[in-house]
């Protein structure tokens, strides 16, 4: 992926509350789409209830949903994801919380340039538990991890990670405390990450993500 000036076009798919999105508005509006490197051109998410669509609408950006239940297979459903995200020709694709795990049409159409986050320091605690298994595992350190999207569950090429120290109090029983610590690190990661891809190309090399200043 080439730098550029123009601004990437990026679709932005949640599922739940929409703060990743939310981070990414915020950056995009305080700097200007030219200057973060980035525009969201909408934003799709797997039910109707996500209150992510809800910041999206106030942003005037506009919508998709996707269910699965409304189709009559995996496949069909992630055919309808991947049509109704490239109706609106994304540079990049951003999951930012979205808990559905794409199929193979949406992987050839977007593969390389979806971007996940997930609250751990990858490879170690894959899956959606990532938080109560680093806790359950006696970590001392844990963290956040933004990475493109594969076939498989967090296991595509990383592009960045940052750490977050597991404490005394932090407990499997108050698995949140450390969550919402990791949530905030996060969202600083992601929308840095975006911002660079974006404004500086990338170029990804097995399981080596290449940004412009390691190349």
């Amino acid at each position: 992926m080439a730098p550029t000036e123009a601004a990437k076009r990026v679709v932005v798919l949640v599922s739940g509350s929409g703060t990743n999105l939310q981070a990414l508005l915020d950056a995009i509006a305080a700097r200007g789409p030219e200057e973060y490197g980035a525009r969201i051109v909408a934003v799709g998410a797997d039910r109707h209830s996500a209150t992510g669509l809800d910041r999206a609408r106030a942003a005037g950006l506009p919508t998709f949903v996707c269910r699965v239940n409304d189709y009559g297979s995996r496949a069909e459903w992630d055919a309808a994801l991947t049509g109704a995200t490239a109706a609106h020709r994304p540079d990049l694709v951003v999951s930012a919380g979205f808990m559905k795990i794409v199929g193979r049409e949406f992987l050839a159409r977007f593969g390389g340039r979806i971007v996940n986050t997930h609250p751990a320091l990858l490879p170690s605690f894959p899956g959606a538990h990532g938080v109560r298994d680093a806790l359950a595992y006696g970590a001392k350190i844990t963290g956040c991890t933004v990475h493109f999207v594969d076939d498989g569950v967090d296991t595509g090429p990383i592009i960045a990670q940052s750490a977050v120290e597991v404490v005394e109090e932090d407990t499997e029983e108050g698995e949140a405390a450390l969550h919402e610590r990791i949530k905030d690190v996060e969202r600083r990661l992601l929308v840095d990450v975006v911002g660079r891809l974006a404004r500086h190309g990338y170029r990804i090399e097995g399981r080596k993500v290449m940004l412009p200043d390691e190349q």
